[in-house]
């Protein structure tokens, strides 16, 4: 169950020509490859482009009419693979994922697909996930696309240039035999727009026309000799053809007055067009809708970049300044190179006047301009304040936000559990991975030494193996914890860690945990979900799995808010005397889709006037100590504190706030930690039956009395 439906939304994907188009960026993706006569979808869920696959997904039906065929990869690789269907057929195919992490996962493929060329046009849709508001490793697409020779597109973040984007990508792939990657930033894929709908084509070849008539030519596989011959070709051939392609089709465009004011002008990527223009009209050198008093040169394909272009827009200016967000600064280089070898003087500024690293906001644009104008063009130039004078990465401004566990979230119990156990046996390596499991590593549980890749959360541990001594004893021999989520474990997981454990007898633990869904990527299904899937098989356990490639010390878990359980579990598993990797598959499902799909059901039957019950768990304020042990063992953002109601003390009172779920889990810390008895756990009951009223208004007038007695004997002691 996705985090998001896209199901109404996707019956605006069969406009028609000259309809308007309105929708997020992801929708008029999907709209330009069926436009563009698409055969085949696949890819890998990961922001900023999880919503696209789940929009795949939910046109399933639409893509089935048109004869698309749709594959949800199981991993990024899997997905490039998928493009040898464009190798020696006319088939265009688009895949899809989150890059970086996902290209690198996909390179293996990738670099063969660049290496023997593709007959059909073959498009990879990259999220380009860089800047504040990333959650992985600050690198860019840029460099792949430089090393393995694949064309790189970033159109301006509007839909007319995203949807051209697409249509244009295939052209130059099959113009250049060459695959093509489009990168889309995290606003470029949820923003909303318009543009003037084609008419949906059906792809000429089907997959199933390909499968029934195959071709093979030996010439594009790489293998000895042929693999040889593809670097010639890639340089000889490919790249002159895709330069032809990029220059005679004026895929990047040019903006603002060229009459060469003050001899300066803007070389920018595609994709910080926006920005760039916004700090332009904050200092007074555009409007808002792009009409700009500088010359701008708007790079839509930032590789290659086009000599001849290059050339035209530098000449006769004295400086120019290029726009290129991360490091390092290939275009910056390219620049330079291209423009002494057009005999020119002008000169190219970028990384000395913006920052080396960081997002470019429109903000840190404008102070990066003022400075460059200042210098080069000093009457445009703003005058800035005196404590603004640098340009500097917008994290300096927003205060941090640590990610961290939802309310009633199934995976905290287990870190609770697992601070339990290290109180009697001691601290151990924990092998994290990544996925929301990864929050560990925060406060309050601080677990977790490294994290290595998605699905080698186990891989990771493989290296520590445990000295000879007495197992369970502090100072003892120390088995490694490693961390899996189930959709790590079904991504890489599986062969990487648990058959490469069972193969090398590692003495590890690996600690599964299923939450039913890819949750961390929006909560779509995989192998293991319980969910009802109509187009994919699910419901296949993982300890079937482990067991299947070998593992014989295998123990599930259903409740893991059993910290009891859990404890004792785990405890279990690093003590036992038995060697060989031990598996511990902890499910529960995530509360995030739990939620979404109960409150539908609760609302349903709220309106038709059934008898609701909801479980809520809250704190006795005259019994809590105010040692805060459950806080601690916790983190729920339920649970916090409030200011102690009994005058003669002073320690505020644990307290859990209305937007808990009644998952139970403070309850269960506290029992399990053996910490205070002042948890209850109360039943709100909406549209009670007769009995339930009458025997509430006893109840409340019994209470009542008891609480007047209490307050006067309160009174009295105060006195």
């Amino acid at each position: 169950m996705a985090e998001r439906s896209f199901k109404s939304e996707v019956k605006k994907l069969t406009a028609g020509a000259g309809e308007v188009f309105t929708g997020e960026g992801i929708l008029a993706v999907t709209k330009a490859l069926l436009q563009s006569g698409v055969a085949y979808v696949g890819g890998y869920q990961g922001s900023p482009i999880s919503h696209l696959m789940d929009v795949f997904a939910d046109a399933n039906d639409l893509l089935e009419s048109l004869g698309v065929h749709f594959e949800a990869s199981a991993s990024e690789a899997t997905a490039a693979a998928m493009l040898a269907a464009s190798v020696n057929y006319p088939l265009r195919g688009a895949v899809a994922w989150k890059s970086v992490v996902g290209t690198n996962v996909a390179s293996d493929a990738l670099s063969n697909v660049a290496s023997g060329g593709v007959t059909g046009g073959a498009l990879v849709i990259v999220g380009e996930d860089y800047g504040e508001g990333s959650s992985i490793m600050q690198e860019r697409t840029h460099a792949f696309a430089m090393k393995s020779q694949m064309w790189l597109l970033d159109p301006r973040p509007n839909l007319p240039s995203i949807v051209a984007a697409v249509e244009q990508g295939f052209q130059l792939s099959e113009a250049s035999n060459t695959p093509v990657m489009l990168q889309l930033r995290v606003r470029s894929c949820h923003m909303t727009g318009s543009f003037v709908a084609k008419d949906n084509v059906r792809p000429p070849m089907t997959v199933g026309d390909a499968a029934a008539n195959p071709v093979r030519d030996t010439n594009r596989i790489v293998l000895p000799p042929a693999n040889f011959l593809h670097e010639v070709e890639k340089i000889e051939r490919r790249w002159p053809a895709g330069i032809a392609h990029v220059r005679d089709n004026k895929l990047n465009e040019w903006f603002g007055a060229h009459d060469g004011e003050d001899a300066i002008g803007i070389i920018v990527q595609g994709g910080l067009y926006n920005n760039l223009n916004r700090a332009m009209e904050l200092i007074g050198l555009a409007d808002a809708y792009g009409d700009s008093r500088l010359p701008i040169y708007c790079l839509n394909v930032v590789y290659p970049l086009i000599p001849e272009e290059v050339a035209a827009f530098c000449q006769g200016k004295r400086a120019v300044l290029i726009i290129e967000e991360g490091q390092p600064e290939f275009i910056e280089h390219e620049l330079n190179t291209l423009v002494r070898r057009a005999g020119l003087d002008t000169c190219v500024v970028g990384k000395d006047m913006l920052p080396r690293s960081g997002e470019y906001t429109a903000d840190v644009i404008r102070k990066g301009l003022a400075q460059f104008l200042g210098a080069h063009a000093p009457a445009l130039a703003p005058q800035l304040a005196p404590a603004d004078p640098l340009p500097a990465p917008v994290a300096a401004e927003i205060p941090g936000r640590p990610a961290g566990f939802c309310t009633g979230c199934p995976e905290r119990p287990i870190f609770a559990a697992m601070k339990l156990v290290e109180r009697e046996l001691g601290p151990t390596h924990v092998s994290a991975d990544i996925g929301c499991h990864l929050f560990s590593i925060l406060p309050p549980f601080d677990l977790g030494n490294t994290t290595m890749g998605y699905g080698l959360g186990s891989a990771g541990a493989s290296a520590f193996k445990p000295r000879e001594g007495e197992l369970g004893v502090k100072g003892g021999a120390k088995r490694s914890i490693a961390i899996m989520g189930d959709g790590g474990f079904w991504h890489n997981g599986l062969t990487s860690g648990i058959g490469n454990a069972v193969f090398n007898k590692d003495d590890t633990v690996t600690l599964i945990i299923d939450n039913g869904y890819s949750a961390a990527t929006g909560g779509q299904d995989i192998l293991s979900s319980r969910a009802d899937n109509a187009n994919r098989a699910t419901k296949n356990p993982i300890t079937k799995a482990v067991r299947g490639v070998g593992a014989k010390w295998v123990r599930e878990t259903q409740n893991t808010y059993d910290i009891a359980g859990m404890r004792d579990m785990l405890h279990d598993a690093l003590t036992t005397p038995e060697k060989g990797p031990k598996v511990i598959v902890a499910q529960s499902e995530c509360m995030l889709n739990k939620q979404r799909r109960e409150k539908k059901q609760t609302s349903a039957r709220l309106k038709a006037g059934e008898r609701v019950v909801r479980e809520r768990f809250g704190v006795d304020s005259d019994t809590c100590t105010g040692d805060h042990s459950c806080i601690r063992l916790s983190g729920c953002p339920s649970l916090t504190i409030k200011p102690n109601p009994d005058p003669l003390r002073q320690d505020p009172v644990a307290h859990v706030e209305n937007s808990c779920v009644g998952c139970g889990l403070c309850g269960e810390v506290s029992h399990a930690a053996v910490l205070c008895p002042s948890f209850y756990r109360a039943h709100i009951v909406t549209n009670p039956t007769r009995f339930e009223r009458i025997k509430a208004r006893i109840s409340g007038a019994i209470i009542a009395r008891w609480l007047a007695g209490a307050e006067r004997q309160r009174a009295a002691r105060a006195f």
